[in-house]
């Protein structure tokens, strides 16, 4: 599902922004491969967004460190890790079509 989703950003952001999706542990890619894909593409900039909901320990110090650390091999390129989903209208505004559930208020 990660590799859908990334796909399908790729499609909404654009050919000029590189999507990659990479896993924090167990499957491949790693973050460590993921951000190599991108610096061997030509990326000037890596920007890890966390896909989980909550601002958990891997959102706030394993990504980060596994980010930073696979930085390191290449110090050309900056970097950044994003907030993870957390609260946003548009999350609610998913729940409430994936439930059938008609909005009172859309989101803007």
């Amino acid at each position: 599902m990660l590799h859908a989703a990334a796909d399908v950003l790729q499609q909404m952001v654009g050919e000029d922004v590189l999507v990659r999706p990479a896993h924090m542990e167990i499957a491949e890619p790693s973050i460590a491969q993921g951000f190599a894909a991108c610096a061997e593409a030509g990326a000037t900039e890596v920007i890890a967004f966390p896909y989980m909901l909550s601002p958990g320990k891997h959102v706030t110090r394993d990504i980060p460190r596994l980010v930073a650390d696979a930085a390191r091999a290449h110090p050309h390129v900056a970097f950044r890790v994003t907030e993870p989903f957390g609260v946003h209208e548009k999350l609610a505004e998913l729940i409430a079509l994936r439930a059938g559930v008609p909005l009172v208020h859309a989101p803007e």
